[in-house]
């Protein structure tokens, strides 16, 4: 029997998901190098982290972009929209599908102005985490005070005009193409600062090893909060906004409708296969009267002999 490689195991994980719906289910193994921010974590850096976050940005801004070009062939398309936002702050929100989508996401919105929001698994130990640290990422934590410093810093990046990406969709599926279904997160920020959204969407084609090539990040029209409608209605139409253009992006570039796949249910019987079943039920039933009827008459036939012999003996 064939074994079969990683890219098939990850795809059929991938398959099976999708057909339960579980969109949002982390199948890779989180790791141990990690530890959740607590009271004491610094989301808001003093002058000399800046200027250590300045330098990363600066390699980063030279670095990534020859990095995701040679790799995966990255271009942006959609700058244009970017221009309505002026100097506004804003929530981003992308497809989560590389652990270099980080890197994507800079390259469309800017290497200086984004800041990008992650699970608490992601704040990794060691050199990794303290470059992703200064690199701008906010994870996010199950620690009171710690999810109060980070509330504060979004407010306050925001009202400076940067743009806070969120993986709305929440678990990071490698090289998977479509688009998932968001959760309310990002929107609940951004009707609560009153900003826009901006929707990121990346599409690829893979190779026949399953791997990714000709990238291409699109910034999809800027949608805004509706203030006519109550806070809970305005997230849910924020989100409905910003997840009907992801999925005008993919039918667009794919060229196919979105369709997700379904547990398959079982076959309706025909009507053939289900007059034999009522026949084979009916000579079932017949069988088991018949041997009650049986047993019936031998118990009476005893009884009745044991009485005789009863009577005889008297």
């Amino acid at each position: 029997m064939k074994k079969r490689g990683k890219t098939e195991k990850r795809e059929k994980i991938q398959e099976t998901l999708e057909r339960y719906g579980r969109f949002d289910y982390d199948y890779i193994p989180f790791g141990r190098n990690w530890t959740i921010p607590d009271a004491n974590y610094r989301y808001r850096q003093n002058f000399f982290h800046r200027a250590l976050s300045a330098a990363v940005r600066c390699i980063l801004f030279v670095v990534g972009p020859l990095l995701i070009k040679i790799a995966y062939g990255a271009r942006v398309t959609g700058r244009k929209n970017l221009k309505e936002l002026g100097r506004s702050g804003a929530i981003c929100v992308s497809n989560h599908f590389s652990y270099l989508d980080t890197l994507f996401v800079r390259q469309a919105v800017g290497q200086f102005r984004s800041y990008h929001t992650m699970a608490p698994w992601n704040n990794k130990t060691g050199f990794l985490g303290w470059l992703m640290h200064h690199a701008g990422m906010l994870p996010f934590s199950s620690d009171l005070t710690a999810t109060r410093n980070l509330w504060k810093e979004l407010e306050r990046l925001l009202a400076e005009g940067k743009i806070v990406n969120f993986y709305a969709e929440q678990a990071m599926w490698v090289n998977y193409q479509k688009p998932r279904p968001m959760k309310d997160g990002a929107f609940f920020f951004a009707v609560r600062h009153n900003v826009p959204v901006v929707p990121v969407f990346c599409t690829f084609k893979k190779t026949g090893r399953g791997r990714m090539k000709h990238l291409r990040i699109h910034i999809l029209p800027v949608v805004r909060p509706d203030a006519s409608l109550p806070k809970g209605e305005r997230i849910r139409s924020l989100r409905a906004a910003a997840q009907e253009e992801w999925r005008i992006c993919y039918e667009t570039a794919y060229r196919r409708p979105l369709v997700y796949l379904r547990r398959e249910q079982e076959p309706e019987r025909s009507a053939a296969q289900e007059s034999f079943a009522q026949e084979s039920f009916a000579r079932e039933t017949d069988a088991q009267e018949s041997s009650a009827q049986e047993s019936f008459a031998q118990e009476s036939s005893a009884q009745e002999t044991d009485a005789q012999e009863s009577s005889a003996q008297e």
